[in-house]
């Protein structure tokens, strides 16, 4: 909730004065039931006609400046809450932006998303209710018991008696409905995987005929959803009848008791008419009580949700400790017996050592799951090293800025993503690339035709993920946004897949022509052929190395290796 009160603070201006607006407004509601009050009984028996049109008039006007005030106080309130929850998102979105892959591994990516749509919402439901009813209401309650009290003590002191009642299953009901407001925003965290996974995997959903099934398994997360929701609901709905209850206890009294001092001839009608509209007037202002209780149990459960993401430190900070003298002679990267796990338990690399020197090729082949993403996610530093070392230049990229890393790469990955933007946006990627270099880099990943092919070139209008392009055509506009800007390390995870053997070739080709003598390059690949000519190629199996050399020497030294040669090509090399 501290979150939320920073973010509100600058605009306290603007909400002192929605208050003062909403304050008169409210001023003037109270007044309309002590006028009707003074009509009825001072003003009316006299007969005098001038003074009951102004006293109505007087009662035109308070309504008239009742309903202005609140209008401009609601008015103001939904622009405060409108800013508050942008610069929220905003910041929260930003703060997204630069977690690490733990740390977005440990919220999940739909959970994210979750607190960045549905918790802001509600944030900017509590805000602007707050501003709304948070003066009205307690006005209304406070300045209608203290106006009963002067016209009826008696009657006032009877309605007071219930008052205990209602705060008491206030509190026991909102102290309850914070944690399961919580849980319903997990649920919906899980709901909203299954509904992103399948927006993803929509084609092979349908391909397979899997949407039955897909069905069943949402359908099983939304009745978790259901259950949290209907718990939470149950909850919050004790609430309002408990409330009716004793107000109704409270209004029985107050009419009974009223009726016997009128009786009596210890009060006047209009006193009575004008205490039921102020208990009426009361009755809602505790109704609204109530609905702030219930938005802000919802709304301090969305903030805390926020709250973990922004308090979440910056996790991979550069750290002097592994400050060291450069050699001159140092390699381009080096792994130094470097081992690392996921989660803790089992190695997913081990002991993985080797260098390359400016300019030179690494490939990197194995069978799924043998750890050859994970190197390239070693050194790109989307995790640090459980132990041992990754340098680039010499230096330990712990040791290194974030932007410091990222400006030397250029990268491709097999499920990399496009942007439902222009090409031109897609492969300039914020660089601020002129047209000459997004179209050479285009040249070079073989899209060249792709672009001739659509009338409009650079500025063709692409689909979400590209889906308004063949998987070839998605990889080579992604190819070329990894060779724009001439990196230091070209990454290439197994981002050729798609393209047909021809097309690799020149790929391949274009890039020992281009980036061969300054770029390091480093291949992930399934296919022989695309590592072939590297300087140095990794055979990876279960986290380890189990053969390196050239690929002349793999073939004599490395069983793994010549089977999959074999698989492939049957010994034979066509290029």
């Amino acid at each position: 909730m501290k979150h939320v009160l920073r973010y509100v603070r600058p605009f306290f201006g603007k909400m002192m004065l929605g208050f003062t607006f909403k304050f008169g407004g409210t001023i003037m509601d109270l007044f309309l039931p002590m006028l009707l009050s003074t009509i009825i009984d001072d003003i009316v028996p006299t007969g005098n006609r001038r003074n009951i049109y102004l006293a109505g008039l007087l009662m035109l006007v308070c309504s008239v400046l009742a309903i202005a005030g609140n209008i401009t106080a609601n008015r103001m309130a939904a622009r405060v809450a409108r800013d508050t929850t942008e610069k929220i998102r905003n910041d929260l979105f930003a703060r997204i932006s630069y977690l690490s892959a733990r740390q977005l591994d440990a919220f999940t990516v739909p959970s994210l998303e979750s607190r960045l749509t549905s918790d802001t919402y509600n944030i900017h439901q509590m805000v602007g209710m707050f501003q709304r009813l948070g003066v009205r209401a307690p006005c209304l309650l406070i300045g209608g018991v203290i106006i009963t009290f002067l016209m009826e003590p008696v009657l006032t002191l009877v309605f007071i008696a219930v008052m205990p009642f209602i705060a008491v299953s206030v509190y026991l009901v909102t102290k309850r409905g914070i944690p399961l407001f919580n849980d319903q925003q997990v649920a919906t965290d899980g709901m909203t995987r299954i509904v992103r996974e399948n927006a993803q995997g929509i084609r092979i959903i349908k391909a397979l005929g899997k949407e039955s099934a897909e069905r069943e398994r949402f359908d099983g997360a939304n009745r978790v959803l259901n259950r949290t929701e209907k718990r939470a609901a149950l909850n919050m709905a004790l609430s309002s009848p408990l409330m009716n209850l004793f107000l109704n206890f409270g209004l029985v009294a107050v009419i009974f008791v009223g009726a016997i001092r009128v009786n009596a001839g210890l009060s006047e009608t209009g006193k009575i008419i004008a205490f039921t509209s102020y208990f009426t007037i009361i009755l809602n202002a505790v109704m609204s009580v109530t609905r702030i209780f219930i938005m802000s149990s919802r709304g301090i459960a969305s903030a805390n949700r926020i709250g973990e993401v922004l308090d979440t430190p910056m996790d991979m900070e550069p750290d002097s400790a592994f400050d060291a003298p450069v050699p001159e002679d140092a390699p381009k990267i080096e792994f130094d017996h470097v081992t690392f796990s996921y989660n803790g338990v089992k190695s997913d690399v081990e002991d993985v050592s080797f260098t390359l020197m400016p300019g030179q090729t690494l490939g990197i082949i194995g069978p799924t799951g043998a750890g050859k993403t994970t190197l390239i996610a070693l050194l790109m530093r989307q995790y640090d090293v459980d132990s041992g070392a990754v340098r680039i230049d010499g230096r330990d990229v712990r040791s290194m800025r974030r932007d410091e890393i990222s400006k030397k790469f250029g990268a491709a990955f097999q499920n990399d993503f496009l942007f439902a933007d222009t090409i031109r946006t897609n492969i300039d990627f914020g660089r601020g690339l002129s047209d000459e270099e997004l179209l050479r880099a285009a040249e070079y990943a073989q899209a060249s035709p792709v672009l001739e092919e659509k009338r409009s070139g650079l500025d063709f209008e692409l689909a979400i993920k590209g889906a308004n392009l063949s998987g070839g055509q998605k990889q080579r506009m992604i190819l070329s946004r990894a060779l724009a800007g001439h990196p230091e390390i070209l990454v290439l995870d197994d981002s050729s897949s798609a393209l047909d053997y021809a097309t690799d070739a020149r790929l391949r080709l274009a890039i020992r022509d281009h980036f061969g003598g300054v770029t390091t390059n480093v291949i992930v690949a399934q296919r022989i052929s695309s590592i072939l000519h590297s300087d140095l190629i990794l055979v990876m199996e279960d986290g380890h190395i189990t053969g390196r050399g050239t690929h002349e020497e793999l073939l004599r030294t490395c069983p793994l290796y010549r089977e999959i040669s074999d698989s492939q090509m049957g010994g034979a090399l066509l290029e």
